[in-house]
């Protein structure tokens, strides 16, 4: 069911700042920054190799992304694992007795359609599904 690691996000405080401060540090340029109001949220995003990084800037205090920023501070957010058809992954998923917090697929970025798994049946981690053609080129790679 899981073809790759897609992407993977980290919150951050300051969207600008950490994205200069990627730049000087791993030699990237972060792309545009892209907003996902109805996550409530800005990124800006890089390829390494064939996984995107994503920074990630709640806007939205009440989202659960920045509950999430605000209770555990900055750093690692989530992992977005590839598949070929979301509906069928999350159904599967669904199916084992873990929960998703999605029951459509929502958008994301480009033409990503995702669908985030409970963190309760994952002992903590925050995963997602993620459905998206392979001519995803929203940023630089590395």
């Amino acid at each position: 069911m899981l073809k790759k690691v897609h992407h993977i996000n980290f919150l951050v405080s300051d969207l600008e700042q950490a994205s200069s401060r990627y730049r000087s540090i791993f030699g990237v340029e972060p792309g545009k920054i892209e907003f996902l109001p109805e996550r409530g949220v800005k990124v800006a995003r890089f390829r390494l190799d064939n996984v995107w990084i994503i920074l990630v800037q709640p806007t939205d205090p009440d989202g659960m992304p920045a509950r999430h920023l605000a209770s555990e501070g900055e750093g690692f957010f989530l992992m977005s694992f590839q598949v070929d058809d979301i509906e069928r992954a999350a159904a599967l998923v669904k199916k084992q007795g873990c929960g998703v917090l999605d029951e459509t697929p929502r958008h994301g970025l480009d033409d990503w359609k995702v669908v985030d798994i409970d963190p309760r049946d994952t002992f903590g981690a925050r995963f997602q599904l993620v459905e998206s053609s392979a001519s995803d080129t929203g940023a630089q790679e590395l």
